[in-house]
């Protein structure tokens, strides 16, 4: 008889560094096609990753990431995640996310005919992530208030 496990193991890797290594209780990834939930004793998987929102709960608290692009193995106890980028909600910059948004949305709106459309698109895409991801852990807050203090 198999037993379910109870954890997953997140290891999150990109060809820099590792960027989550935790045992938790569910993990969330945005596939290609659309975000895939994860529970202990998943059927095991291999998926394409797209742009998106890593979220996943340790000790009933919920915690984030972004991931763009890569790849996902889910096994009985564990989620592989291979990503060509991420970062933990807590290492986003999001003024720097601001600013990169508004260069990918001035590419879009000009007239440029040597604009490259995909390459814009997909900047954006990543700095309107990064944005979401740091508003809803508060990261965003602390880096607007941050020197507004009395």
């Amino acid at each position: 008889m198999t037993t379910i496990p109870h954890a997953l193991k997140l290891e999150v890797v990109t060809p820099q560094r590792e960027v989550i290594s935790e045992t938790v209780s569910e993990v969330q990834v945005p596939g290609a096609e659309g975000y895939l939930g994860i529970l202990p004793g998943h059927a095991p998987l291999l998926t394409e990753l797209g742009i998106g929102e890593l979220s996943f709960h340790k000790g009933g608290e919920r915690r984030l990431a972004t991931v763009m692009h890569g790849f996902a193995e889910v096994l009985p106890d564990r989620v592989i995640v291979l990503a060509d980028v991420a970062e933990r909600s807590e290492e986003i910059d999001a003024e720097r996310a601001r600013a990169a948004q508004e260069r990918a949305e001035k590419r879009l709106s000009g007239h440029d005919p040597e604009t490259d459309w995909d390459r814009a698109a997909a900047a954006l895409k990543r700095a309107l992530i990064r944005m979401q991801v740091a508003a809803k852990s508060g990261a965003g807050a602390a880096e607007e208030n941050r020197g507004t203090a009395p």
